[in-house]
């Protein structure tokens, strides 16, 4: 395992995958990691050189794709090719600004999983697959039974925690559903002794203008790479 002169927010999913949340990881430490499948396309390689990206590629099948994002460029893996490759803002905060509580705010669980994953499809927040939730914490807001908005946690790494799959179902955007849900979220983590981490495309005017309302400020701009096995 190389050591690590990098911040552990450069490389967030090595970052995770080799501490605190190992035990989801697929692969061999001294070459290439990944998420469990069924968790989430997240992987990553020890060092970024031609042998340790050879056997990034072997941990997905034909057809599959993976996801890496960091700090810089990373190249496919031979008999990859790039599906896509977005730039992020990486945003940081110790604790969200307080604001308005709302009510009707639930723990979501195993059981809610499958409406999660409908909210998660249609709003398009990041990969979200059948475990996804269990990477940590999640909250949401039903309406007549149906769940309209979430917030969850995703990695997690020593004093940082990323707060992910922020969604609102467009019939019920612009009432503070997601900010609310952020807080709430925010609270625990914060309340752990970790701070806080996103991400959200440098083109999500909207997305990037509620996070630094809420006390968030850019630390990096990511790539986010979407590597598909052909």
């Amino acid at each position: 395992m190389p050591d690590s002169p990098f911040h552990p927010l450069d490389r967030p999913v090595w970052s995770a995958l080799t501490t605190r949340q190992a035990h989801h990881a697929r692969g061999d430490v001294s070459q290439a990691l990944r998420f469990d499948p069924e968790i989430g396309p997240f992987a990553v390689a020890a060092e970024n050189t031609p042998e340790n990206l050879g056997a990034l590629g072997e941990l997905v099948a034909p057809g599959g794709f993976l996801a890496v994002f960091e700090k810089d460029h990373v190249d496919a893996p031979p008999g990859f090719v790039t599906m896509a490759e977005i730039p992020l803002f990486q945003m940081v905060t110790d604790r969200i600004n307080p604001g308005p509580e709302l009510p009707g705010i639930v723990e979501l669980g195993e059981d809610d999983a499958p409406q999660m994953r409908e909210l998660a499809g249609l709003t398009q927040p990041g990969p979200f697959f059948s475990r996804t939730h269990e990477l940590g914490g999640f909250v949401g807001i039903r309406e007549s039974g149906k769940l309209i908005a979430m917030a969850g946690e995703r990695l997690t790494l020593p004093g940082f925690t990323e707060l992910s799959a922020v969604c609102t179902h467009p019939d019920h955007r612009g009432r503070g559903l997601a900010a609310a849900l952020m807080r709430m979220v925010g609270a625990i983590i914060a309340g752990r002794g970790d701070a806080l981490f996103l991400h959200a495309r440098v083109t999500n005017t909207n997305a990037i203008a509620l996070y630094e309302k809420l006390g968030f400020v850019t630390r990096a701009e990511m790539l986010f790479h979407m590597i598909r096995r052909e």
